[in-house]
């Protein structure tokens, strides 16, 4: 990382990421805390896409977590054979269902969340940031991790490594919004291949976009 990165008021420089995507939705269609957790399980190595079109049918069976609680593996296996590794999840939601019991007993926290299996740091960071609760982390999906390092605030493909430093150059007041609106610049704009330069609200700070001169 070269010294102009190393000097960079990320702050500052990644504000305008906020700004645009804010008030942008989670790509996840979920109405309420129960579903957005079943959603997040469901979506680990799957497309949001996928499970939105999916949930529908799940949800009008499971409406609550105390329905979900009384499902058995053969009755959640009928619908959600489709999803990929099902068979874990289906596993992991039952879990959680016999452990939370209730929508009520959802919990809000870092510690609380990633303690129930099939949970880690960025699907607890989705739903703390969603139900309001104040950010503990800040949430690094597929797309943080392939853009975070092309703007030059992070290095490295592990998540949790990118998460760290990220959660070092930024104010906390930021973590709860800033990997979302990362995540929405990298499936709107910074593209795995042909990215959008020209539409890059931080162009003129990214390293990536430098270093390809298309600043302009």
């Amino acid at each position: 990382m070269d010294l102009f990165m190393e000097n960079t008021d990320w702050a500052k420089a990644l504000q305008p990421i906020i700004d645009k995507y804010k008030d942008k939705k989670h790509p996840l269609d979920y109405k309420n805390l129960y579903q957005l957790v079943v959603m997040v399980v469901l979506s680990a190595q799957d497309s949001d896409a996928h499970i939105n079109k999916v949930a529908p049918g799940f949800f009008k069976k499971y409406p609550d977590m105390q329905a979900l609680s009384k499902a058995n593996t053969a009755q959640l296996t009928e619908i959600l054979s489709e999803v990929r590794f099902h068979g874990n999840k289906i596993a992991w939601l039952q879990e959680i269902a016999s452990v939370i019991k209730e929508d009520k007993n959802i919990p809000k926290t870092m510690k609380e969340l990633t303690a129930i299996k099939g949970i880690g740091r960025k699907s607890a960071n989705v739903i703390m940031r969603e139900a309001g609760a104040k950010a503990e982390g800040i949430l690094v999906d597929l797309h943080v991790v392939r853009v975070a390092p092309r703007i030059g605030i992070a290095e490295g493909k592990d998540a949790n490594k990118i998460e760290k430093q990220l959660m070092e150059k930024l104010p906390r007041k930021m973590w709860g919004d800033i990997g979302m609106a990362i995540s929405h610049l990298g499936r709107e704009v910074c593209r795995p291949t042909n990215p959008k330069h020209h539409e890059c609200v931080i162009k003129n700070v990214c390293q990536y976009c430098l270093n390809k001169g298309n600043t302009t």
